[in-house]
């Protein structure tokens, strides 16, 4: 039996929604305690992945905006931290999705494969019956 793929999706935009709410208000909490403002950060303050904040390009860009005005002496050795652990995770991701995209190419190519040799056999098939005299 399979679900509605109408509700899925209604329930997946609402995941997205509330964890985007989420993200924002956590964003604004740094900003009204004057923390810093860093993926990591945010994605603790809002309990959503760096990885939604990196793929939703209106929060990647406010964070990069609000984090590159802080002030430099605010930062702290702890940013090179979490600056190495973002393009970890930001190369984990793209990791991710070229496997992804290798394996739905794989799968492609054996569909590919399947459909040509069952277009060589009738090709065969036919030639065979052409080779064939007439009764």
């Amino acid at each position: 039996m399979t679900g509605n793929p109408d509700n899925l999706r209604r329930a997946a935009a609402a995941k997205r929604t509330a964890a985007y709410e989420r993200a924002d208000a956590g964003l604004r909490r740094l900003l009204k305690r004057g923390d810093a403002v860093t993926f990591t950060s945010v994605a603790a303050a809002a309990g959503v992945s760096k990885d939604f904040l990196y793929r939703n390009a209106e929060l990647r860009d406010r964070i990069a905006r609000l984090r590159s005005q802080q002030d430099g002496a605010a930062r702290t050795a702890s940013t090179t931290v979490e600056t190495t652990s973002d393009v970890s995770s930001v190369v984990r991701t793209l990791t991710l999705k070229l496997s992804r995209e290798r394996a739905q190419h794989r799968e492609e190519i054996t569909d590919l494969r399947a459909a040509l040799a069952a277009a060589h056999g009738e090709l065969l098939a036919l030639t065979r019956r052409l080779a064939k005299p007439a009764d």
